[in-house]
């Protein structure tokens, strides 16, 4: 199975480093000097990682063949796909794969469903579960702790407790306006 890992960004002096937005949580092994990794768009690649190093908290690579800034600039915005063994797990016991998780049935705790997951998004905060509801809508789930309380691989579902508002329409509002305004109401009707 092939995951993307990263996606190159722009040249990085004129020796043909390339600046990289990494989308793996295991760039130390994924992005080693050495691995050959496919591309999208096909035709770049494959490319062999030279070398790699952190320069101001960004992680530059040089691959193989791209010796100048022209043939790194050439590069830009191809994504680095990793070829994976589905059958293999991330490090870390709380950390999944996108393969992992699309398809899994999405229920809350008391066992109502809410859909399945079609596709993971990947944002700069966090990660969203896209889910397809029974009925064919989508609904966007923030993946994180405070909402997603299990995953279960062996029953492939994933179990959330979602706020009020987020899977339906009974959003409740506040407003420091409105506690104000309930506050000044109840001081009125103390002293009457």
């Amino acid at each position: 199975m092939q995951l993307v890992v990263a996606r190159i960004g722009r040249a990085h002096g004129i020796k043909g480093e390339v600046t990289v937005e990494v989308r793996t949580d295991e760039p130390e092994s994924r992005l080693a000097p050495g691995a050959v990794l496919a591309t999208d768009p096909a035709s770049v690649g494959p490319l062999t990682i030279a070398t790699g190093r952190v320069h101001s908290g960004r992680l530059l690579l040089r691959f193989e063949g791209v010796g100048d800034r022209t043939g790194a600039e050439a590069l830009r915005n191809t994504l680095l796909i990793a070829d994976v063994d589905p059958e293999e797990m991330p490090e870390d016991e709380d950390e999944y794969y996108d393969h992992q998780l699309i398809d899994l049935d999405v229920v809350t705790e008391d066992g109502t469903e809410v859909g399945r997951i079609t596709e993971i998004s990947h944002l700069p905060s966090q990660d969203l579960f896209i889910v397809e509801r029974p009925d064919g809508s989508e609904v966007l789930i923030p993946f994180v702790e405070e909402i997603v309380s299990e995953i279960d691989l062996e029953e492939q579902r994933a179990v959330i407790t979602p706020p009020p508002g987020l899977i339906d329409d009974r959003a409740e509002i506040a407003s420091a306006r409105d506690e104000a305004a309930e506050a000044a109401t109840r001081d009125e009707d103390e002293d009457a």
